[in-house]
């Protein structure tokens, strides 16, 4: 039993597994005898105080802003890494997924707005369609093996962190609240302070710990949402130490289990479960459900593969020689998977007032169906495009 657990967290598609069971107790606590229990553990008060300074929220908020900080600042040090020496350390390197990342936040945001035109309400949740999810994806991708070209898994990696950083932006400018001056500069001395410790070489990991809790607590008083705190550790973090130690991979490596065996199943658990207790064909039909679920499913598809497609007939990004437009093609589709990404986008767009709880329903719903839809079709997809890896039986 402990050997076969052992076997399936070494799986790539591992955390994308858990976050769909994970996702389907949410579903099934959500719409059961159950869904009070659930619901109220999630709005159960927890409270920190020291001294005068005191954080009082709700059990959901602490995975949304306290957890989803940690995830972050994985975020934070994989895009730094691949900036500095892996997928985007070069032009020609960063090029073709970046313009295909572009596609893939305008175009789905246009859907959206689209639909929502005439329905001013609905109008926050634009950025909803724009995300993807690298667990769900790279899980996916993961299920097929070899067969998938090592050009490909690059391009899905490097476009959904690039996708990533687009949804950090959105978020600092878009989705920042009231401003406290107090609390800003605190963070500003903060962020100071790690630089300093970067540019000193410091790599005792526990020092940006201490000094990340304290930014973390300035960013999250300041009115700008507490998760880009995450992403200034992690850029902060030195790639290289003074005798050639590696803080930024050492984090790495100790934040990517627990971001994907914890952190993400534990928010995919609080966010998606989506009560249907009064949804019917209304909901459905719905200008913002439909919005989210052709933002992911329809824009995600167009907007990745037709500016790659031009970025490669004009001349200005070329295709590893292991890939071909079709398995892009797959992949754009693969892109429509949002979910935790998407989710969190949701609860920042509609979860701050009581009175949009019902947006903030139909909003889950589009994720999920546009979500489910964008995996399996991705996968077929890539199925059809990829070849079975062939052994060589003369080998032995």
């Amino acid at each position: 039993m402990i050997q076969s657990m052992k076997q399936f967290l070494k799986m790539e598609s591992a955390g994308g597994i858990l976050l769909l069971i994970f996702a389907t107790f949410a579903m099934i606590f959500a719409n059961s005898p159950l869904k009070e229990l659930y619901f109220d553990f999630l709005e159960m008060p927890v409270s920190i105080q020291i001294g005068l300074f005191s954080i009082h929220k709700p059990l959901l908020m602490w995975v949304n802003d306290g957890f989803m900080a940690v995830f972050f600042i994985l975020v934070g040090l994989e895009v730094k890494r691949e900036m500095l020496v892996g997928a985007l350390s070069s032009y020609q390197k960063a090029i073709f997924p970046a313009i295909g990342a572009v596609g893939g936040m305008v175009v789905p945001a246009l859907i959206y707005a689209l639909f929502n035109l005439s329905y001013p309400e609905h109008q926050a949740g634009w950025a909803i369609p724009m995300a993807t999810d690298i667990a769900f994806a790279v899980g996916v991708l993961a299920l097929l093996g070899k067969r998938v070209p090592f050009g490909l898994k690059i391009f899905l990696l490097a476009l959904a962190i690039i996708d990533d950083l687009g949804a950090i932006v959105v978020i600092a400018i878009f989705f920042s609240h009231e401003l406290s001056t107090t609390a800003l500069v605190s963070a500003t001395i903060a962020i100071t302070v790690l630089i300093a410790m970067n540019r000193l070489k410091v790599t005792a990991l526990c020092a940006y710990l201490v000094v990340g809790i304290i930014l973390w607590a300035s960013v999250l008083k300041s009115g700008v949402h507490a998760t880009l705190a995450g992403v200034i550790i992690g850029f902060c973090i030195p790639l290289k130490g003074k005798n050639g130690e590696k803080p930024l991979m050492d984090l790495e490596h100790i934040l990517a289990p627990w971001c994907s065996f914890v952190i993400l199943p534990l928010f995919a658990f609080s966010n998606a479960g989506v009560s249907l207790s009064g949804m019917g064909l209304h909901s459905l039909t719905s200008t913002l459900t439909l919005g989210v679920t052709l933002g992911l499913i329809a824009g995600k598809t167009l907007g990745v593969f037709s500016f790659s497609y031009l970025a490669v007939k004009l001349g200005i990004a070329k295709l590893s020689d292991d890939v071909n437009l079709k398995q892009i093609f797959a992949v754009a589709v693969l892109c429509g998977i949002g979910f935790t990404m998407s989710m969190f986008l949701a609860g920042l767009a509609f979860g701050g007032e009581e009175a949009d709880g019902k947006f903030m329903s139909l909003a889950r719903l589009g994720i999920l169906i546009g979500s489910s839809v964008s995996a399996i079709v991705g996968y077929v997809l890539l199925k059809r495009f990829t070849k079975p890896i062939k052994l060589d039986k003369s080998i032995g």
